[in-house]
């Protein structure tokens, strides 16, 4: 299976798959594997990872976007 350039783990985003996630995803950002990425996208180079734990009004983690060398691997 090859992975999406883009995807997000929130389900209302467009960029949502559930195939991808079910069969697991890996990103290394800047050369360092990342395990609280909650949407990326490979071509732009970015990731989105929540801001502490700080929530926005309706419960959803407010997330900080970080751009650098982004690559996605398919996990075992």
């Amino acid at each position: 299976m090859s992975l999406p350039d883009r995807l997000s783990n929130d389900p209302r985003s467009p960029f949502f798959n559930a195939e991808a996630l079910q069969a697991g995803v890996g990103i290394l950002f800047n050369g360092k594997e990342r395990q609280d990425v909650s949407e990326y996208c490979v071509s732009e180079g970015w990731i989105r990872v929540p801001a502490g734990k700080s929530k926005d009004r309706y419960g959803e983690p407010i997330t900080i976007k970080l751009k650098g060398t982004v690559e996605a691997f398919p996990k075992p």
